[in-house]
């Protein structure tokens, strides 16, 4: 098994000291891919595998560091209080936390990657007292599991009030832990509460936020002129994670995606396959965020291994995956004089 980094193994140094020396790969999208494999409902997006397949959850950790990723994320984006009480699945909520945190930290130790607690949207948060005093308190509970399971640190995640995501930076503070915050941006590049986007990143920067930046929602060239205005904001690391499909200026965000083989005509959750990026547009994107000062670089809902593994082959890594980075030059139409015939080399423009 190959160890989570071609240049050094990660939990010995800690997030901000791999930040220090490199760009940080870290890899979501974990409930879109088992959602097409059929272990999860889409629309709940509840990650029941955990406590039914936890060696499926175990494999894909493996398979994305195996690709690249520099970090293995607990399984508990939508595992909090609120989601699993509308869903009648409270009674779920410590165990799946604490199973889907075992399972993270046992690959973690096995590769050599960072481990990362989970902390998602609420979808409670209404920038009022009475959903503020909810959210502290689903927030502190999931950290002081992580806390507990050792976590290097804790990712806050596709959060759009900036508010909410100060109330995530609180509790894993308090913690004495790490925290990358990013938002979800939708078709306006606003916060839910109107501020901007360098705006809100200073306020999380100002309250301990480690990292700084945007998952999920956009695609990657809708949202990197986002993060660009984010880097131009903030002197802590930036962080772009986008889910992997071609959104474009007139529909910034995956959600808006629309296609008339879909019921409705809404592509989002389970229609987006033609407005997947190819892993060819995922480096490139990985290159222009690098070079903007992204530091902290992944792909969200949607990203598959092998999209993970050009990503970070852009940024000059060599995971083990690398091994079976394509080579046509070996096809037997496509290739070199050494590789394939030369009568079948001529066919190629049959193909």
């Amino acid at each position: 098994m190959g160890t989570a980094s071609d240049r050094r193994r990660p939990r010995d140094a800690g997030l901000l000291a791999l930040l220090a020396a490199g760009p940080v790969v870290c890899a979501e999208g974990y409930l879109f891919e088992f959602e097409r494999r059929g272990y999860l409902q889409a629309g709940a997006f509840v990650p029941e595998l955990v406590l039914e397949h936890p060696e499926l959850v175990a494999q894909h950790h493996r398979d994305l560091v195996h690709a690249g990723s520099d970090v293995v994320p607990a399984l508990t984006y939508y595992a909090h209080r609120e989601k699993l009480r509308v869903l009648g699945m409270e009674a779920e909520l410590e165990p799946m936390n604490r199973e889907a945190l075992r399972i993270a930290r046992e690959v973690a130790e096995e590769t050599g990657a960072l481990l990362a607690g989970d902390l998602s949207n609420t979808n409670v948060f209404l920038d009022d007292a009475p959903s503020e005093r909810t959210v502290r308190s689903i927030f502190e509970e999931q950290v002081g599991w992580a806390a507990d399971a050792g976590v290097d640190y804790v990712i806050a995640e596709t959060i759009s009030w900036a508010k909410e995501a100060l109330l995530a930076v609180e509790a894993v503070k308090a913690a004495g832990l790490p925290v990358a915050v990013t938002l979800a941006v939708h078709r306006e590049p606003r916060t839910f509460e109107g501020w901007t986007l360098p705006e809100a990143a200073r306020r999380l920067e100002a309250a301990g936020a480690d990292v700084v930046g945007l998952n999920c929602i956009r695609g990657p060239w809708t949202m990197l002129p986002l993060v660009a205005e984010i880097r131009g904001a903030v002197s802590c690391h930036v962080a772009a994670l986008p889910a992997p499909y071609r959104t474009t200026e007139a529909t910034p965000t995956i959600t808006g995606l629309l296609d008339d083989t879909c019921p409705g005509g809404r592509a989002f959750p389970t229609g987006l396959d033609p407005f997947t990026c190819t892993r060819h547009e995922l480096a490139d994107f990985g290159r222009q965020a690098f070079a903007l000062g992204v530091s902290y670089l992944g792909l969200c809902c949607g990203a598959s291994p092998h999209h993970v593994r050009s990503l970070a082959e852009a940024l000059g890594r060599t995971p083990p995956a690398s091994r079976f980075s394509a080579d046509m030059s070996k096809h037997a139409f496509l290739g070199s004089k050494e590789h394939a015939r030369e009568d079948y080399r001529g066919l190629a423009e049959r193909l």
